[in-house]
């Protein structure tokens, strides 16, 4: 057994769950924060059988497209004089996924 932990944009996460439960996954939603933007993430982690884990793959990389988006970018502390003032483009979007194995599995 493996779980797979996907790490994905808020943006996605809500077509993302549909489509896994479509498919007969169950799915643990958790919210998250990180990357360069400090926006918010959405973990799901999904239990399957090893023979699985590239369908649930395969569903996460359907449902998250990595996009440009043009931002300001934030101003930490005092090192404003660093930071460009214009918008600039990032990369946003798209998903980590994590895939480990599972020694023991209980639903209580």
């Amino acid at each position: 057994m493996k779980l797979v932990f996907a790490v994905v944009q808020d943006y996605d996460a809500n077509e993302l769950l549909k489509e896994i439960t479509s498919a007969g996954f169950r799915a643990t939603r958790i919210a998250s924060t990180g990357g360069f933007l400090r926006v918010g993430n959405t973990t799901l982690m999904i239990g399957v059988e090893d023979y699985q884990v590239r369908k649930v793959v395969r569903i996460i990389d359907r449902n998250c497209r990595q996009r440009t988006e043009r931002v300001q970018p934030e101003i930490i502390g005092d090192v404003h004089e660093w930071y460009p003032a214009e918008m600039v483009d990032v990369v946003v979007g798209g998903a980590t996924v994590f895939v480990v194995g599972v020694e023991r599995f209980e639903r209580i």
